[in-house]
């Protein structure tokens, strides 16, 4: 059952700026990598249900989140139906992204009162996600949809809409600053955040260096709006 709200998970993802995302099938690796995001500021971790037996490895590290990192959020990405969805919250999700709209995984999430991050690629997308309930919704990939001017376009006829950008978003000031420009409530890395080192091992330091980073670069921007 999920520890957090979905107004809690919200909130965090704004303050922080950002949501780490990532999968392995090695539960140490995984724990490792949530550390590392840890130490450099993160507060809220996506686990992508991309492998098999992936459940298995989430559930090892939820509980190990528990009794180890208790507040950091951790909560479920690539979900497209409300069956995997649930199996998940049974599991410890705080809360569920998917890459598509799919209203049942809404019925699913809104019934437990957790954060449902739904894929929009349209503004008629995005509407029915708010009207089904979605606090945030996520636009993937973003870059292909036309990066921060498609947020920058969303946000001017509908300035209540929160946005998290996955697909493009990399830990450099310019482009973290061109996301928060445009109006994004919050952005998702992938691959250019959890970095490996020359020998193909996972830079921890370099994990949580870069996590630092984003995370100051964002509050620096912010508080420069104030």
């Amino acid at each position: 059952m999920a520890r957090y709200t979905r107004i809690e998970v919200a909130t965090v993802m704004k303050n922080t700026g950002i949501v780490p995302l990532f999968f392995h099938s090695d539960y140490d690796i995984v724990k490792r990598v949530i550390k590392a995001c840890y130490d450099g500021g993160a507060r809220v971790f996506e686990f992508t249900n991309r492998g098999d037996y992936a459940i298995e490895v989430f559930s090892e590290v939820s509980k190990w989140l528990v009794a180890e990192l208790p507040d950091m959020i951790i909560g479920v990405g690539s979900i497209v139906d409300a069956a995997t969805a649930s199996l998940y919250i049974q599991n410890g999700a705080n809360f569920i992204v998917s890459p598509i709209l799919n209203p049942e995984i809404g019925k699913t999430c809104n019934r437990r009162k957790i954060a449902w991050l739904p894929g929009c690629g349209t503004l008629t997308e995005i509407n029915s996600a708010e009207e089904l309930g979605a606090e945030i919704v996520k636009i993937f990939p973003a870059s292909e949809l036309g990066g921060a001017d498609f947020i920058k376009n969303i946000k001017a006829p509908c300035p209540w809409t929160s946005i998290m950008a996955s697909g493009g978003v990399v830990p450099e000031k310019d482009n973290l600053i061109k996301w928060f420009q445009a109006g994004a409530y919050c952005v998702g890395m992938g691959s250019k955040l959890i970095v490996k080192n020359g020998n193909r091992d996972y830079d921890y330091n370099k994990i949580t260096d870069l996590t630092r980073k984003s995370i100051q670069i964002i509050s620096d921007y912010k508080k420069n709006l104030i």
